[in-house]
């Protein structure tokens, strides 16, 4: 796998520039991607994103062939150390570590440690953050390569 994306990727297209009744062709590039290219997600973001009623929770239920497990033993290892990272972070305001924790965001990054792939989304990394836990900067912590649609890439 080459790619994980983050949910907000999916999110963001559906809302704003990737209709899935307006522009139907990319969400049928993202599907066809998985098979040839290795672009994939998590099943946590896919228990994200079908939490909705919308056309893209119906979208995710459907192909839900693009979103891969963590319940292997190195993703588990790895989500042990991103977990003992983000409690290292301290200088966060009270309640960011159980927010990120709380969501699909480590496991993501545990799933691009043990496979080596980039993470997609739109998060920017900013190291003078404190209230919020963003995907790029524990990405940086361990070395994960991530980008956003619409860059080229960021490491």
């Amino acid at each position: 796998m080459n790619y994980l994306l983050d949910a907000n990727t999916f999110i963001e297209a559906k809302n704003r520039y990737y209709s899935m009744s307006i522009c139907p062709g990319y969400w049928q590039w993202i599907l066809q991607s998985n098979a040839q290219a290795g672009v994939a997600s998590i099943g946590f973001i896919k228990d994200e994103l079908t939490n909705g009623n919308d056309e893209l929770a119906q979208w995710a239920k459907d192909n839900a062939h693009l979103f891969i497990a963590n319940d292997d033993q190195p993703t588990q290892i790895a989500y042990a150390q991103v977990v003992q990272h983000v409690m290292t972070l301290t200088q966060m305001k009270i309640g960011a570590q159980a927010e990120f924790l709380r969501g699909a965001d480590p496991w993501l990054v545990a799933k691009a440690i043990t496979t080596g792939a980039k993470i997609v989304t739109h998060e920017k990394l900013d190291r003078n953050i404190k209230r919020k836990i963003l995907i790029p900067n524990v990405c940086e912590h361990f070395g994960v390569e991530y980008i956003d649609t619409f860059e080229r890439g960021c490491s």
